[in-house]
């Protein structure tokens, strides 16, 4: 890991009545991983929200008092059910106000017919900064290490890559981490626990994961575990054995 940095956590918040109710189905989830993955960036953490402002405004006030990355998806509209905006003004105690460069970017696109609804969208958080959007130029906003970007994939997706790359270029990289896993056949879970709790001793900095399935009758587990690569063979090793002391037979995972 490069000395002198801390790794941030990264979080997300997806706002929307619609992904709650099934109507529209998330899809920044998967795609945020997978950016992050790119960059060796990890998520650690997600929230779904309702359209409700009260709710919103606490999650926004917790995760703002943090030094985590928080990529905030939806909200942003200029509807009367877009809460986001005003949410982080009352979370952070200000005002909403037009944006100057927010106002220059709107009525570049929409001249006269930015106003009077479209503007709204330029109306942010009294010291926020703007998030360029290159699909259509209305920009999102960000208040410390929290971006609030719209709902709409086709704009968000290349917001958050702006982001990471010109603003946390100093947390892409850190992470030297890796995954792997066995096949038990025929064991149960509750078999493997005190094995699971003897590797947490032995390796506190690694974390392990027991995921079960059944096909055909027959019971499975993927049993593995995620830390640094570097010792990530020495703690597969520690499972393989104990799961062989168990009596219990188990083959390699092949990652696809």
């Amino acid at each position: 890991m490069a000395k002198n940095f801390s790794v941030k956590k990264v979080g997300a918040i997806i706002i929307g009545d619609e992904i709650l109710s099934g109507k529209r189905e998330d899809k920044h989830f998967g795609k945020l991983i997978s950016l992050l993955a790119v960059r060796q960036m990890e998520l650690n953490w997600s929230i779904c929200l309702p359209d409700e402002p009260k709710l919103i405004s606490d999650v926004f006030k917790s995760t703002i008092a943090k030094d985590d990355i928080t990529f905030c998806f939806g909200g942003i509209g200029a509807t009367p059910d877009d809460h986001t905006r005003q949410c982080v003004a009352t979370a952070t105690n200000t005002e909403l106000e037009l944006h100057p460069e927010a106002k220059k970017e709107i009525e570049s696109v929409f001249g006269s017919d930015a106003y009077p609804n479209r503007i709204i969208m330029g109306h942010f958080p009294k010291g926020a900064n703007i998030i360029p959007n290159p699909y259509n130029r209305i920009p999102g906003f960000s208040i410390g290490t929290n971006y609030f970007l719209p709902g709409f994939p086709v704009m968000a997706w290349p917001m958050i890559e702006w982001v990471l790359d010109n603003l946390h270029l100093d947390q892409q990289h850190l992470i030297k981490k890796d995954s792997n896993s066995i096949i038990v056949v025929g064991a149960g879970e509750s078999h493997l626990i005190e094995l699971m709790r003897d590797f947490e001793k032995e390796f506190p900095v690694y974390k392990i994961f027991s995921l079960p399935t059944i096909s055909k009758g027959e019971r499975r587990i993927e049993l593995g575990v995620k830390g640094d690569s570097k010792g990530l063979k020495e703690a597969l090793d520690f499972i393989k054995r104990g799961v062989s002391r168990l009596g219990f037979s188990w083959k390699n995972n092949v990652k696809s």
